[in-house]
């Protein structure tokens, strides 16, 4: 038996139980790793309230938990990339647990001097920041609006993107300020005035705008940009519909996992990334973690610690 946390209806943080499961086994082309910890991210608990339901139905009792890092214990037929001992991040289903099944394909080596708090943050920020700046088309001399730059996939899409030679202009309350100039962008303030600040921190415009925050900031975006097609979101699919920009959410289209983790591996060898563990929870705190996380204006990410 192996433990992992499981909700049977929708609703609060309260539907979320810790169980006693099946060890999973892995099918071929799968990996079993024993789960050191596992990243939280706002997807999780919009799945759980039924927030997602109407595009991302579950079949109840449904698990949770989208990354994870660990060590592979078991390996399916087919399987040469990696063995058992192999210590390694991954994309999964069902992260908050003791033990995960991974696709081989979309597992990497955690990079030795990397801890496995901030492993388990990086596979679902890294896929998802490469994901939208390349959706974007960013390119070096541009400037690109990032609104939440201070969460998870806002501060390694800054990271990408300064690495790129981009200009970055961050939004993010006035606590997160330095933080953002040490990731290396222009950080402002959001909320009334948005417009005039960044008119004031870009004079030369800006030539794309990622919205990792959902703050109702796209009509204004198109504005900066001028094309809604240099706009996306992956945080407002509804105003995404009524400004005619892009809602990147990752389901059904190409992954970009292995450049993401790859390029974080780089900057992480580099000495440069950063990527913050906002706080760890225990497996059986998630109700806990859940709350912290829709409260949002967090710096990096939330872990759970299984063990």
């Amino acid at each position: 038996m192996t433990e992992a946390i499981t909700f049977s209806e929708y609703g609060g943080p309260e539907v979320l139980t810790l169980v006693g499961v099946d060890e999973p086994v892995p099918a071929p082309g799968q990996v079993r790793i024993a789960v050191r910890a596992a990243g939280v991210n706002q997807l999780d608990w919009k799945i759980r309230s039924g927030a997602m339901a109407a595009v991302r139905p579950v079949q109840f009792p449904a698990p949770l938990g989208m990354e994870v890092a660990g060590i592979v214990d078991a390996v399916g037929d087919g399987v040469t990339a990696w063995r058992v001992g192999d210590e390694v991040l991954a994309q999964v289903q069902a992260g908050y647990a003791t033990q995960v099944l991974a696709a081989a394909e979309v597992t990497a080596t955690k990079p030795a001097q990397m801890s496995w708090e901030v492993a388990a943050a990086l596979p679902v920020a890294a896929d998802t920041a490469y994901r939208v700046l390349d959706e974007l088309g960013v390119k070096s001399g541009e400037t690109l609006l990032i609104h939440g730059a201070a969460g998870g996939v806002g501060t390694l899409a800054t990271q990408f993107a300064v690495d790129l030679g981009v200009t970055v202009i961050g939004t993010a309350s006035d606590a997160n300020h330095d933080y953002l100039r040490s990731l290396g962008a222009v950080p402002i303030r959001y909320g009334d005035g948005l417009p005039a600040r960044v008119r004031e921190a870009a004079p030369q415009g800006v030539d794309a705008v990622l919205d990792c925050a959902g703050a109702g900031v796209l009509a204004d975006s198109v504005e900066f940009t001028g094309d809604p097609a240099r706009v996306a979101t992956i945080a407002d699919p509804i105003g995404a519909r009524g400004t005619g920009t892009r809602f990147s959410s990752g389901f059904g289209g190409r992954g970009f996992f292995a450049e993401g983790v790859a390029q974080a591996a780089r900057l992480s060898a580099a000495g440069t990334l950063q990527m913050p563990i906002w706080r760890t929870f225990a497996l059986a705190e998630v109700a806990e973690a859940h709350r912290a996380s829709a409260e949002g204006h967090l710096r990096g990410k939330i872990v759970l610690l299984p063990h």
